[in-house]
């Protein structure tokens, strides 16, 4: 039998930090599929501050355990079928977890069209990038003129939503951690302005580079900034609540976003959380667009892809500390 490398979770890390120790390698045999099954190598493992949500209780998934195969989505190759549908060779995309083979039902699995780089099955033409499209475009509603203000702008995520938001005519302002970083997304990327959460107080720096105000606001970290830039949105605007990263990782922060319900109320805001699987029926429409926005050069990706299996523990230690520009995600074959 073909053995199988995994990665489990060795142990909760409730309050604290998530950290190398927490993880552990395993060993154990690949396994075949049974009838309606397939049998899959993974190429890439997508890393996702999700991940780390998923430790603290169910979410829209079933909460992670002790001792179970650390979940995570990867792009994948089909080795063996028992399904009409996928035969080997077909790529997917599927919830492997960290590991090098994974035997999954293929009911819910589609192929997906080879493309190079692979990365950006993962990246732009995946979860990240509409993520991005679905989340800026039918949750944030921008129209042109209107200011566009991102958290995590460097991420993933982020750094797509701050260019699809420039592709329609929007000032975008985009907040991430480091001069480095900011200076990336206004001289790359092609944000107007950028704002250092590290050096600047965000709330204060918002007003100067937005001064008519916010109309749509991308929330990846929640917390602080997300109360930053609820007392500096416009009337009717809108607010599209990706995640909250700045909670996900340690002890629960001592207060939320001051003022909510009264700013929701008196500046009529529309406050909406969503997952891509919402909005599954639009992939088609929003892979088009993104593959044009790519080839004509408007839409700039930026991918970190790491080496090996056992990487995947400090990566995501990594991407939590906000170590990664673009999709974070780890080569394994």
């Amino acid at each position: 039998m073909t053995a199988n490398r995994q990665i489990v979770l060795a142990q909760l890390p409730g309050s604290d930090h998530l950290g190398p120790q927490h993880f552990r390698l395993n060993v154990a045999e690949a396994g075949a599929p049974g009838e309606g099954e397939v049998l899959l190598k993974i190429l890439y493992v997508s890393l996702d501050a999700a991940n780390r949500a998923w430790m603290q209780g169910a979410t829209y998934r079933a909460a992670i355990e002790s001792g179970d195969v650390m979940a995570g989505g990867a792009l994948a190759e089909v080795v063996a079928s028992k399904a009409d549908h996928l035969a080997p060779g077909d790529l997917v995309f599927a919830d492997t977890g960290w590991q090098e083979y994974a035997v999954l039902p293929a009911k819910h699995l589609a192929k997906i069209p080879r493309m190079e780089p692979l990365t950006h099955l993962l990246s732009v033409y995946g979860v990240a990038g509409l993520t991005a499209y679905f989340g800026l475009l039918d949750c944030g509603q921008p129209k042109t003129g209107e200011t566009v203000v991102v958290s995590a702008a460097a991420g993933s995520v982020g750094s797509i939503v701050g260019q699809i938001a420039k592709i329609k005519g929007c000032r975008v302002v985009g907040i991430a951690g480091g001069a480095e970083k900011c200076k990336l997304l206004v001289d790359e990327l092609g944000f107007d302005a950028a704002i250092d959460y590290k050096s600047e107080t965000v709330r204060k720096a918002l007003r100067a580079a937005a001064p008519d105000g916010v109309d749509v606001y991308f929330d990846n970290v929640g917390g602080d900034i997300l109360e930053a830039a609820l007392f500096n949105m416009n009337t009717h605007g809108r607010i599209a609540c990706c995640g909250a990263v700045s909670q996900y990782d340690g002890a629960a922060p001592s207060h939320g976003p001051r003022g909510i319900p009264g700013l929701i109320v008196t500046k009529r805001l529309t406050m909406r959380g969503f997952i891509v699987s919402d909005f599954s029926a639009g992939n088609e429409q929003a892979l088009t667009d993104l593959q044009t926005w790519v080839a004509d050069g408007r839409l700039k990706v930026r991918e970190d892809v790491l080496e090996g299996l056992e990487s995947l523990p400090g990566a995501l230690v990594g991407l939590l500390a906000g170590e990664n520009v673009g999709k974070r995600m780890v080569r394994v074959a």
